[in-house]
C-alpha cells in the first residue's frame, strides 16, 4: 500500500535537501515534490539589492513610452509579508513499510508538521 508523508520546511533549500537525503537513505520511496512560493524567490533578490526600481508606462493603441524611472532603498519593508514567506512543503509517496524512516529523516532535516496519509 502507498503512503503519502507531507512535511512543512523554512526554506525551497531546505527541503530539497531533505528530499534528496530521503531518496538517497530510504528504500520504497517512489515519487517526491515541493509546493512553494515563487513570489517569496523575488522577494528574496529584491532585499538582496540596495534599490528597487518601479518603471512606469503609459501604454495607448498606436504608442508605447517610457514616462518615469523611480527608485528607492531596498529593505525588508518594502516586500510585502506574504511574499516574505518561503516555507515549503514536501510531499513524498512511498511504501507503508517505509513510513516511518521517511518520517524520522524529515524530522531529522527540520521539517514541521508531518503527517502521513495512507
Amino acid at each position: 500500500m502507498l503512503s503519502r508523508v507531507t512535511a512543512e520546511f523554512e526554506s525551497p533549500e531546505l527541503a530539497e535537501l531533505a528530499i534528496m537525503r530521503v531518496k538517497d537513505s530510504v528504500q520504497y520511496v517512489y515519487s517526491t515534490h515541493m509546493i512553494y512560493n515563487r513570489i517569496s524567490e523575488k522577494a528574496l533578490h529584491i532585499s538582496r539589492g540596495t534599490t528597487v526600481s518601479l518603471i512606469p508606462t503609459y501604454s495607448n493603441t498606436h504608442t508605447n513610452f517610457l514616462t518615469a524611472v523611480m527608485e528607492s532603498p531596498a529593505s525588508k519593508d518594502v516586500i510585502p509579508e506574504p511574499a516574505q514567506n518561503r516555507k515549503t512543503s514536501a510531499c513524498i509517496v512511498c511504501g507503508s513499510a517505509a513510513v516511518d524512516n521517511v518520517i524520522a529523516v524529515l524530522n531529522a532535516m527540520g521539517g514541521l508538521n508531518i503527517r502521513f496519509a495512507q
